[in-house]
């Protein structure tokens, strides 16, 4: 089979999941077009311009405003506004011969099969052989669709299940057909693991799939024992959240985000279709549902659903919550469990769910029932809806943002442990969980060699999970690679003469041992390795320095202990810069503060797609002061050209740190000068991230690389700039626009990156900027304002962030 590419993909259907799916494409680089219906009848304004059913403008309405709308819509489905010029638009009736030019088509029209078979017949006119072309379906049995349809059709054909948004939620199943190429099936998993970064799961044709199955199934076992245990909204939202490794929106605030309607209409789904389930009364929409999608509160699309933001007398927003016995909103309670509280000094998450299970209260019931009941589902699926226990584990992690999918939990709990809870429940697991541990198996996963292996109920032993050759999981491989440890950090040995630094210290936060590990891990690096990465695998790759260290200091008024410290870090920061072996870091999620000021001095940077990178000091009242505004300053000297654009380029370095801006994604990063074009990498797959940056540091390696000559010709624009910029913040604090304290900290800022009190233009070292970007750092330290910020923050446990 010659190699197949995709260049041009041809979505049908604008809604919010076709455009989602066109932004996503467009995000990797591919050309999209994407069509829908011509509108019947004309609406006001264009009746007012004089337009008819004919004009274009007219035939595209519905495409453009839906496309338009997704593109405005929060969170951004795009990874930068000006990836929307690869996508054109058109409709079904003037552009449909268009589709002969596209190597995949996606069908994402509404969920009625007569609808999509009506799509399926025209397309099969106009699309060239050979084309892919699959359905966007979140439950329509794959099966009906291509009936009648042509051979080269139905060899092409299958079921791509993207999540919403599509953008964010990386689960993409693959639904065979009757008469799906095996080639086809290989094609698919491959590229949505390697070019849409998604994890990608082939399932079978049954009700749902996989992700929906499992995950509606637990939604709607919650609700149904929400009433049985008299359970609050948001005491189920605080046992079913973070506390088990599950997004903040935990169950009823994640319902209302995706739309209750949206849920019904999949339950009653499974509930039609799957009539041999043996937990079908658990699909039965209960009767406070019905009621609610009676009165049409289904969530943040219709502004009320399980929450309701209302104003309060004094005009303040207030969430109010559904109280589910009187099905009427009052005043939101705070939940909190005796459990939950011995769980709070346990970082790793499956090491709570023990502590969980064994609860002596309402919470305890509430784990052991809600584990219990989901064990014997997914035991009992296996083989209906998939062969391998893993798709149903990495279904639930990528659809539904769980950390850890229910074999895993069941691993974290014990199998034994976990049959017990089942019994006590009523329920029977499958029968091959009993033959397991009847083998002498007594756990559905093991690692081994830095692998994953699963347990395989026909062959009755581990298997490797297949497609981790791409991969470097960290927990696989941390306890038998480890180099070096303290409190902050551990480096491992990646293989191939490199080395990783992961932080782990809370939040990733950076302080004296993270600063002291990557110290270490250079050291060891130059002595017996050829290169560095700094990755991790947590949910941030590092929120910021550790703001308590710095407070503590100012408030003793140690300032020379802070000074060193503030140097410290500054050094390590060079350290990367200039150490003898190519150091690459790569950021992912939030990279603010310090852990920027890394990403700044890396040899290279391997940015995960989804990096929310930023200088943001301002908002505690300090300027950056581990390199950063240096480095902000130097950046703006190697753009510099004659003229006055020298000083509208240093400003737009200023506003950067000025303005707090933070990237919402890695290609954002290039417009604020944080990763530099043509030398940063950007991976939309994260889980190959630490892969790719290890490769990148050997092949640095190979290439011969020789550390830079520190830096002695910055140019600094001195009074000049200084005079610009204290006029703008003068300006600013006269409109309003900023505090005396914040016009007190651009000052400080503006000052460094002048390069000071210089009468002309002159040309600095690296050296002269952090000086000044540490003397600035300290002055700022002492003020009240300041100092309050620092309390406020550390009070409510925030980061080092705006």
């Amino acid at each position: 089979m010659s190699k197949r590419r995709i260049n041009k993909v041809v979505v049908i259907g604008s809604g919010i999941m076709g455009s989602g799916i066109a932004c996503h494409f467009a995000n990797i680089g591919v050309e999209v077009l994407l069509l829908d219906i011509v509108p019947r009848e004309l609406n006001d304004a264009e009746k007012k311009k004089g337009l008819t059913l004919e004009d274009k403008v007219v035939r595209n309405r519905i495409v453009n405003t839906d496309l338009q709308k997704a593109i405005k819509s929060n969170p951004a489905p795009l990874y930068h506004k000006d990836f929307a010029k690869r996508i054109t638009t058109g409709n079904l009736e003037d552009d449909i011969a268009k589709v002969k030019t596209a190597d995949w088509i996606i069908e994402v029209v509404v969920e009625r099969l007569d609808i999509k078979k009506q799509v399926f017949e025209n397309l099969d006119k106009h699309r060239k052989p050979g084309t892919l072309i699959t359905s966007n379906t979140s439950g329509i049995p794959i099966k009906f669709m291509s009936e009648g349809r042509s051979e080269d059709f139905q060899k092409h054909f299958c079921g791509t299940h993207f999540f919403n948004p599509p953008r964010y939620l990386k689960l993409f199943e693959i639904i065979p057909g009757p008469k799906t190429s095996p080639e086809i099936l290989e094609f698919l998993n491959s590229y949505g693991e390697k070019f849409l970064g998604k994890t990608t799961v082939v399932a079978k044709d049954t009700p749902a799939f996989i992700g929906n199955r499992i995950g509606i199934f637990g939604i709607q076992s919650l609700f149904h024992q929400v009433k049985e245990m008299g359970l609050t909204v948001e005491e189920v939202d605080k046992l079913t959240g973070p506390v088990i490794g599950r997004p903040k929106s935990a169950t009823f605030r994640t319902v209302d985000v995706v739309g209750l309607d949206t849920l019904v209409h999949v339950a009653k789904g499974i509930h039609e279709n799957a009539p041999e389930d043996e937990e079908h009364g658990i699909f039965q929409i209960p009767s406070f549902i019905d009621t609610m999608m009676e009165k049409k509160w289904l969530g943040s699309k219709s502004g009320q659903g399980f929450y309701k933001k209302v104003k309060d007398e004094k005009g303040n927003s207030e969430i109010l919550s559904l109280d589910l016995d009187t099905l009427e909103y009052r005043k939101s309670k705070k939940a909190s469990f005796a459990t939950l509280e011995k769980t709070k000094s346990v970082g790793t998450v499956t090491d709570r769910f023990p502590i969980l299970i064994a609860g002596e209260d309402k919470a305890g019931e509430f784990y052991r029932k809600n584990f219990a009941a989901m064990f014997a589902y997914v035991s009992k699926r296996i083989p209906e809806i998939t062969d391998e226990l893993y798709k149903i584990d990495d279904a639930m992690k990528a659809g539904f943002g769980w950390d850890n999918g229910p074999f895993e939990i069941w691993d974290a709990v014990g199998v034994k442990k976990g049959i017990e809870l089942i019994k006590d429940l009523g329920k029977e697991p499958a029968a091959w969980v009993n033959e397991m541990l009847k083998t002498g198996v007594d756990s559905f996963y093991t690692v081994k060699e830095g692998n994953t292996y699963y347990y395989d109920i026909p062959q009755k032993k581990h298997l490797k999970v297949p497609g981790q050759d791409s991969f470097i999981i960290l927990d696989n491989i941390r306890k038998t690679s480890e180099v070096f440890k303290n409190s902050g950090v551990v480096v491992e040995d990646l293989g191939d003469g490199i080395l990783n630094v992961e932080f782990t210290s809370k939040m990733n936060a950076v302080g004296g041992d993270v600063l002291a590990g990557i110290n270490k891990a250079i050291d060891i690096a130059e002595k017996d390795f050829d290169g560095l990465v700094i990755a991790n695998q947590g949910k941030n790759f590092s929120v910021g320095a550790n703001i308590g260290m710095i407070f503590m200091m100012a408030v003793e008024q140690e300032y020379d202990e802070l000074n060193a410290a503030v140097k410290y870090f500054q050094d390590t920061s060079m350290r990367l810069r200039y150490s003898s072996i190519p150091v690459v870091v790569a950021p992912h999620g939030m990279t603010l503060g310090g852990g920027c000021e890394f990403t700044l001095h890396a040899d290279k940077v391997v940015a995960a797609a989804e990096s929310y990178i930023g200088l943001v000091e301002f908002g505690v009242g300090v300027i950056p002061g581990g390199g950063g505004s240096k480095e902000m300053a130097l950046r703006a000297s190697d753009t510099f050209h004659k003229g006055d654009v020298e000083l509208n380029r240093l400003q737009d370095y200023f506003l950067t740190i000025g303005m707090a801006k933070v990237s919402t994604s890695a290609y954002e990063a290039f417009d604020t000068g944080i990763l530099q074009k043509g030398k940063d990498i950007v991976v939309v797959n994260q889980s190959r991230q630490i892969a790719a940056a290890k490769a990148t540091a050997r092949f640095m390696a190979d290439q011969g690389y020789t550390k830079p000559i520190p830096r002695t010709d910055i140019k600094v624009l001195g009074k000049q700039a200084m005079g610009m910029f204290l006029v703008g913040t003068d300006q600013m604090y006269a409109g309003k626009y900023i505090s005396e304290h914040d016009k007190k900290i651009a000052n400080k800022l503006a000052y460094v990156m002048a390069g000071g009190d210089l009468s002309e233009a002159s040309y600095v070292s690296e050296q002269y900027l952090l000086d000044l970007e540490r003397e600035a750092f300290l002055s700022l330290t002492g003020e009240r304002k300041t100092l309050e910020r620092l309390q406020h923050m550390i009070q409510k446990g925030k980061p080092l962030r705006n």
